[in-house]
């Protein structure tokens, strides 16, 4: 864990470092390539490869996709408050998603012509489901639980399997409760080339959503072209801004319930104005530690990933929070909801102390599917709409496009199109 403040030789230099946070290792992205392009061509044969190579799983394509034997043993498995769990978060997503659906709309700006929108479910989609050092259940309600509310007719799932070949009964569990029926026993790369290039047992999609290690996100950058995806998303991260006023102890388990994930790449940063805060945080890290299971985890994320930033004051700290643009931004400051709007970029961001990031992950509503590594500056996290085609509707009468043919005919005269300039006159001729 590293301190450092705003009147320190090297701050400047430090935080550049931390806003150019670096994307995927080249040895990584040609590792999936590799990967990528076997599945492309070999299709099942090179799945089952993968499958005995990654997983010690040695299936035929007829193993791949669950069972509905599984998803019927799954719930049998599952307790009721796991169940209750499942569903309260899967209808608060899908209540926040049905609040963002477009509607259809026409205008008339000019008389004669119509203009508007039209929204169409996409038909295929593909969610991707983390499984390997942890069961994401709760990205099985924020991905596949949101495409079902924007109407998607067919949700694939892919999921790492576990030792023995099954998925964990909480996933099976939530995919049944979301709609999916279709659901393969895959993980990382492949899995992602799979659903992108599909293979004689598993139909391509349309578009790949979902979070995942480096791997994954590698390979959803790769097949990037040949099917949509949400966004290049890669090892998580949290900022914590705080001010003397904020209980350390709730910092500290804030950046914890981040640095657990599994990677060792995520970070956990908290900037402050107050220069005491720092020292408490760690020390309340280091006794929180001691109740918690995954601490060889953990620790290679205080080791290179996490930093305490003492700022001027609030201004720089809000300042510095939008440049890094992190994934989860939390604001534990007075006039957290007014500051917020501050912020320039920010996959999520809660407010105030009694706003803890998991909250986010699992119940509160939007999906937890966020951009991170500063790309927060130019995407969004996950929503409905990313489950919709929108589709222009133009529409002219006679005297409409009458009117407008001599500025269509400009136009292809100043970009040498003549055919565009006779598509309009010939209309003048009929």
């Amino acid at each position: 864990m590293k301190i450092i403040n705003w009147q320190d030789d090297g701050y400047q230099e430090f935080l550049n470092e931390l806003y150019n946070r670096p994307d995927c290792p080249k040895t990584i992205e040609d590792a999936v390539a590799a990967i990528v392009a076997d599945v492309k061509e070999k299709g099942d044969a090179a799945i089952c490869h993968f499958l005995k190579k990654f997983d010690s799983l040695d299936l035929t394509p007829a193993g791949f996709r669950v069972t509905e034997e599984e998803f019927a043993e799954a719930e049998k498995q599952l307790d009721a408050s796991a169940k209750e769990a499942i569903h309260l978060a899967l209808a608060n997503i899908q209540d926040f998603a049905r609040r963002q659906m477009p509607e259809n709309w026409t205008c008339t700006p000019r008389e004669g012509v119509m203009l508007g929108e039209k929204f169409t479910p996409m038909e295929r989609v593909g969610c991707y489901i983390p499984g390997g050092t942890a069961p994401l259940v709760s990205t099985v309600l924020h991905t596949a639980g949101i495409a079902a509310a924007a109407g998607v007719k067919e949700i694939v799932a892919a999921t790492p399997p576990k030792k023995d070949g099954s998925i964990h009964a909480a996933t099976l569990y939530a995919l049944k409760a979301a709609g999916v029926k279709e659901v393969y026993r895959l993980g990382g790369a492949y899995a992602i080339a799979a659903l992108a290039y599909g293979t004689a047992t598993i139909r391509k999609v349309d578009k790949i959503v979902g979070p995942g290690n480096a791997y994954v996100a590698a390979a959803k950058k790769l097949v990037y072209g040949k099917v949509a995806i949400d966004m290049v998303a890669g090892p998580s991260e949290i900022m914590v801004v705080a001010d003397a006023k904020t209980n350390p102890a709730c910092i500290a388990a804030d950046m914890l319930s981040q640095a657990e994930h599994g990677s060792g790449l995520e970070q956990a940063v908290l900037v402050t104005d107050c220069p005491d805060i720092p020292a408490k945080v760690i020390a309340a890290i280091e006794e929180q530690k001691k109740s918690l299971k995954r601490n060889e985890t953990i620790d290679r994320v205080l080791e290179k990933g996490v930093f305490m930033i003492v700022a001027k004051n609030m201004d720089e700290a809000i300042e510095i929070a939008g440049a890094y643009a992190p994934e989860h931004l939390e604001l534990m400051i007075e006039d957290a909801e007014k500051r917020a709007y501050d912020v320039k970029a920010a996959g999520a961001i809660f407010i105030g102390q009694w706003t803890p990031e998991p909250a986010g992950d699992f119940t509160a509503g939007p999906s937890h599917v966020l951009p991170t590594g500063g790309t927060a500056r130019f995407f969004h996290g996950l929503t409905v709409t990313d489950f919709i085609r929108r589709s222009s509707l133009v529409k002219y009468n006679r005297g409409s496009i009458a009117k407008e043919i001599p500025a269509i005919e400009k136009f292809a005269e100043m970009e040498w199109l003549d055919a565009h300039g006779n598509s309009g006159s010939i209309r003048n001729k009929i």
